[in-house]
């Protein structure tokens, strides 16, 4: 386990609380711990996940997005005996839009190395027309991935409810799908206490997608919670905090920034037994965003340990290898 207090380093003081106000206004933050003031206040509170949105999806499915959902995900493939496995997108945006592409590769795996392919069938209901939209290479090569194992690829269109007695999932077209494991992505929607703030628009926070800074002065937000045009992922989330930190240490020091956000990220792509696919990818406002492939194959698994590792050891200040 990675504790965030481990990331305080000198001159930074840590306070694990719930905010229960946010006043961009003010630049102040209500917590369960005290009111903290600020003159500069950056937003990074990510996406809520809600399975409750999807009807069904909590009594008769499976998430796999938060850290117990995919525990529990876990426990019940442990004990799954074969049969229909439909993975689903419940709505858009969402965190990590490869993910759901992999969890049909890795339970197609996991279902052979079981020996339980002949019972079995993997069905991937998405709403993009293709796997991976910024890539086209690498779209290419999920669905030759796709087709070699005999996965059922379904785009455009979304699981908007589960039937558990029937155990039918039900797409936005009308389409349905009968299961017997059905893992699924659930919605997105922005803290609470952001909406109530005032700052979302659409249901995000807007930025400025050069500098990360929103429509209240001193303010600024990264990652999850904002729409600023690039996929909700930490290696996003990573490259606007360093924009940000730019912006605040030029204005502390009282010159001009030089850093500007370019929307640029790295996304591994795990298509099983240790054969990674690497997607080197670039999200620019106003532009269509392009990806380049690398892989997939077995010497990019060390290429994304050490990517891993790298982020451990300079965040949290100790050696990691999973």
């Amino acid at each position: 386990m990675h504790r965030y207090v481990d990331v305080a380093g000198p001159g930074v003081r840590f306070v694990q609380s719930t905010i229960r106000v946010l006043d961009p206004v003010g630049r102040r933050a209500v917590t369960d711990d005290g009111t903290f003031e600020a003159d500069i206040l950056v937003v990074a509170l990510g996406a809520d996940l809600d399975p409750a949105a999807t009807p069904g999806l909590v009594e008769g499915g499976h998430e796999f997005y938060t850290v117990a959902g995919a525990f529990a995900a876990r426990d019940v493939l442990a004990q799954f005996g074969g049969g229909r496995i439909v993975i689903g997108v419940t709505s858009t945006p969402f965190k990590c839009p490869p993910a759901p592409s992999e969890t049909a590769l890795l339970s197609h795996g996991f279902l052979r190395d079981r020996g339980l392919l002949e019972s079995s069938r993997v069905s991937l209901v998405m709403p993009f027309g293709v796997p991976i939209p910024p890539s086209p290479d690498a779209s290419q090569a999920v669905l030759a991935a796709f087709a070699e194992r005999g996965i059922s690829w379904h785009p455009g269109q979304l699981v908007v409810r589960l039937e558990p007695d029937r155990n039918v999932a039900v797409t936005s077209g009308g389409e349905e799908f009968p299961y017997d494991l059905f893992l699924g992505v659930p919605k997105h929607h922005a803290p609470a206490v952001v909406v109530e703030a005032g700052m979302t628009v659409d249901g995000w926070i807007p930025v400025d997608p050069l500098t990360l800074e929103t429509t209240f002065p001193g303010v600024y937000a990264v990652g999850d919670v904002t729409s600023v045009g690039t996929p909700k992922a930490g290696v996003f989330a990573e490259g606007q905090a360093v924009v940000v930190a730019a912006q605040i240490s030029a204005h502390i020091r009282g010159v001009a920034p030089s850093m500007t956000y370019d929307g640029r990220g790295i996304c591994y792509l795990d298509f099983g037994h240790d054969t990674i696919a690497k997607v080197d990818v670039t999200f620019l406002s106003g532009e269509r965003p392009a990806g380049v492939l690398e892989g997939p194959s077995v010497e990019l698994s060390a290429d994304k340990i050490a990517f891993g590792s790298e982020r451990i050891r300079r965040w949290f200040h100790r050696s990691w290898t999973p």
